[in-house]
């Protein structure tokens, strides 16, 4: 009786075996795993991520040629060595300073050149809105067809001229009909001038005639000119020093002396400089954009567990 009363197995007081691991009523069973909290990512810790890193690495190889193309720019625009003073006034043959298809450097523009060869008959033509020492008018402008010991090729070359000055079109008609006269009784004409580069072709007016041109561009006057098969052109052109067919000699006065910098490619030097930082700031873009997204994409997770306190919680980040 004494046994069976003090048998801790049979008292009212803990005769419930609690088994291993068990607390006290109201303390957390450490057997069931506590929520682990998340966080977003770090904008530092999306950057480290292999594939922007490689994403990076890709943007320096980039940076890299933009760098040694600026550097490539600049080293031509300060080895560009100006022509002496009074250079450009000597007057050279055409085939030293310049070749067909070429662009003319900018220490050469304005370079005296003397050429011989014939006129094109029926490549005439008038080039409007030429100002000469202030008053507007029109070039007379022809084809010249080089002699080929001159140009020292056999294939066909020819260099654009601008003849002179009128102040009407109706001017600049009559010497036109003067000129085509002469070119079929002249065997060959020698032409001095200054070398200019193309100012390139613009469109016509809307109400003007579809052939008006109102610069002087080689370009563009080579859709007009005849015999043009296998033909080589001069990218310049020359305004003669000595007007033709009565025409006004046009105002081209010496070039003023540079200061030994191209200008144009430093320009392009900042270019690519301006690119080369491009190419990080897309690499930074395209990373925080990513950044940004999975933040948008942890939000909603977290809104969607605090609506749904029972369902899973979220995976530790």
């Amino acid at each position: 009786m004494t046994d069976a009363m003090t048998d801790p197995s049979t008292s009212s007081g803990t005769g419930r075996d609690e088994g291993p691991g068990a607390g006290a009523p109201g303390e957390p069973d450490p057997t069931v795993a506590e929520p682990v909290e998340a966080f977003p990512p770090t904008l530092r810790e999306v950057m480290l991520r292999p594939q922007w890193i490689g994403m990076l690495l890709l943007c320096l190889v980039v940076a890299g040629v933009f760098a040694w193309l600026g550097q490539w720019q600049l080293g031509r625009a300060l080895v560009s060595n100006p022509v002496p003073p009074g250079a450009t006034e000597e007057v050279q043959p055409l085939a030293d300073v310049a070749a067909p298809g070429e662009y003319l450097p900018e220490p050469l523009v304005g370079q005296r050149v003397e050429t011989v060869g014939r006129w094109v008959p029926g490549d005439f033509l008038i080039v409007e809105g030429r100002f000469n020492d202030g008053v507007e008018g029109h070039w007379v402008t022809g084809q010249l067809r080089i002699n080929p010991s001159e140009s020292g090729t056999d294939a066909p070359t020819s260099v654009a001229v601008a003849l002179g000055w009128a102040a009407t079109e109706a001017d600049a008609r009559a010497a036109i009909e003067e000129l085509e006269a002469a070119a079929s009784a002249v065997e060959q004409v020698e032409v001095t001038g200054r070398l200019i580069s193309d100012e390139g072709p613009v469109p016509p007016p809307a109400d003007a005639d579809p052939q008006t041109m109102t610069r002087m561009s080689p370009a563009a006057l080579l859709g007009q000119w005849h015999e043009v098969d296998g033909l080589s052109v001069y990218r310049p052109y020359i305004a003669s020093i000595d007007a033709f067919a009565g025409l006004d000699a046009i105002s081209s006065p010496a070039p003023q002396d540079g200061s030994g910098l191209n200008w144009l490619n430093i320009f392009y030097a900042v270019e690519w400089a301006v690119f080369a930082g491009f190419a990080f700031y897309l690499w930074y873009r395209l990373a925080k954009d990513a950044w940004e997204k999975e933040l948008e994409d942890f939000e909603d997770d977290e809104d969607e567990r605090r609506r749904s306190p029972d369902g899973p919680a979220p995976a530790a980040s």
